[in-house]
């Protein structure tokens, strides 16, 4: 095959990720939805082709889950799986965040603060906020505070509940106030980390979860 005649699949594939993520992340498509690929395909005005390769990219987001012999469904999770998955990241994270302050370099905070402020240029309210750029700026500055734990179990324990999915509906979730706390603490715990503060860190992590909670599920 060409490579002329390759283009117009990759941007009707391209299309078909937009249009499909979009409308999972806005409930359009809701949790726990069946996904035809002959439907979708029909809703597109796609072949089925480029529906068929959307699918299985968003399966490894972890927004689709692909179930052999019965086709495509949206992620679900219950307000329980949500609310045992933020327990588990309360007890973790801020911790895993405190020991982060004893091996944090200059040039790890830094790094941090460079995605610190990349998050606020970003998620700035206004026509160039790109909430998909956020989620995965996010994903980077969680990372590399989990790897600055030093904590090997810790990682392996969150690496079970922090799913790219649910933190990908959380900013898509947020109204402007929830999502301007989130940014701010991810520049507060930058600072409580210069300031070798453990505790200070911690506790702003413990509000960060806190807010998204409050958000996807609300207090218990």
């Amino acid at each position: 095959m060409t490579r002329t005649a390759e283009r117009p699949a990759g941007r009707a594939s391209e299309r078909a990720l937009a249009d499909l993520r979009e409308a999972i992340l806005s409930g359009d498509l809701a949790a726990g939805a069946h996904l035809g690929e002959v439907e979708l395909a029909e809703r597109l005005g796609l072949s089925r082709t480029p529906v068929r390769e959307a699918l299985t990219r968003l399966a490894a987001e972890g927004l689709v889950a692909l179930e052999a012999h019965r086709g495509a469904r949206v992620t679900s999770f219950t307000p329980e799986d949500l609310h045992g998955i933020f327990d588990v990241r309360l007890a973790l994270e801020p911790r895993a965040t405190a020991r982060a302050a004893a091996h944090a370099t200059a040039d790890d905070l830094d790094a941090l603060q460079d995605l610190a402020d990349r998050m606020l240029a970003v998620g700035a309210p206004g026509p160039d906020q790109d909430l998909d750029a956020l989620v995965g700026l996010n994903r980077d500055f969680h990372a590399r505070l989990l790897d600055l734990a030093r904590a090997p179990a810790l990682a392996a324990a969150l690496a079970n509940v922090v799913h790219t999915p649910v933190v990908t509906r959380t900013f898509h979730a947020y109204d402007p106030a929830s999502l301007a706390r989130s940014l701010a603490h991810h520049a507060e715990i930058v600072a409580a980390l210069r300031a070798g503060d453990g505790d200070w860190a911690g506790a702003v992590m413990r509000c960060h979860l806190g807010n998204a909670r409050a958000v996807m599920v609300g207090s218990r």
